[in-house]
């Protein structure tokens, strides 16, 4: 598996692999998709040759992007990157991928704080306890206004 940046031409895939993880993270359409890829810090993609195995969207702080958990970030920290959405192929799932991806994030983003949020309703145990196990810890929570109560998670980075 090698971790690199996300091609353009592999965001029919990457909507694919997203829309595939709902509700772990939000639906999209390649449209949208194709802004955030603009607008991101980083975007990684997970390459099992040329299969794309999953993703990655982050953006840093003045990006053109209103998602209200960006914008909680955004109204308290001022170094760190918000991981918008990470989403791993089904067959490719339990093989460490996410794990990889949040490594190389972290190697390259080079901000104080990496952050992102993870669903309280509808629960998202797995999530939760992986985030807590790479060294997250609950900074707050929301209740959005689409309807999720959210866990506001940040890790301090070296």
């Amino acid at each position: 598996m090698e971790i690199r940046s996300l091609a353009a031409d592999d965001l029919p895939a990457a909507v694919a692999i997203n829309n595939a993880n709902v509700p772990g993270v939000s639906d999209t359409d390649l449209t949208r998709l194709t802004h955030l890829y603009a607008e991101s810090l980083a975007s990684l993609g997970a390459y099992d040759g040329d299969t794309l195995a999953g993703f990655s969207i982050t953006f840093a702080p003045g990006a053109e992007y209103h998602s209200v958990n960006y914008r909680w970030f955004c109204d308290r920290y001022t170094d760190f990157a918000y991981l918008d959405r990470i989403a791993v192929r089904d067959d490719y799932q339990g093989r460490g991928i996410g794990a990889a991806l949040y490594a190389d994030l972290e190697a390259r983003i080079g901000a104080e704080w990496l952050t992102c949020e993870v669903n309280l309703r509808p629960r998202n145990d797995g999530s939760l306890r992986f985030h807590h196990r790479i060294g997250f810890s609950e900074v707050g929570q929301q209740e959005t206004d689409y309807g999720v109560l959210v866990s506001m998670l940040a890790k301090r980075l070296e």
